[in-house]
């Protein structure tokens, strides 16, 4: 069984930056595909970005790209995502994912992964 613990979440002014980490107990987290979500107010849980076993990475849209950055450290079972020009309508829990299959088709769906971490709050201040 897998366990994800996430950390690095607050309340931070627009603008500003955080860096969420994720870190995984069990299994073999370096052939996993790991990935972050998020999940606003009244809102479905929407993909972020994903980091596969091979080192592929995809994220949601380019405005994600341009500023979110998705990395794992395999020696230290942790994914981190690094967040910059944090906007007002980024503010949502945001959650890690594990897929134990290493699937790299379909990173964006959130049925494709078997593990899940119990988020952390993330609050951008206009």
């Amino acid at each position: 069984q897998v366990q994800l613990v996430e950390s690095g979440g607050g309340l931070v002014q627009a603008g500003g930056s955080l860096r969420l980490s994720c870190t995984a107990s069990g299994g073999t987290f370096s052939t996993y595909t790991m990935a972050w979500f998020r999940q606003a107010p009244e809102k479905g849980r929407e993909f972020v970005a994903a980091s596969t076993s091979s080192g592929g990475v995809t994220y949601d849209t380019n405005s994600i790209k341009a500023r979110f950055t998705i990395s794992r450290d395999n020696s230290k079972n942790t994914v981190y995502l690094q967040m910059t020009s944090l906007r007002p309508e980024d503010t949502a829990v945001y959650y890690c994912a594990a897929d134990e299959h290493g699937g790299t088709a379909y990173t964006w769906a959130r049925e494709a992964y078997d593990y899940w971490g119990q988020g952390t709050q993330v609050t951008v201040s206009s």
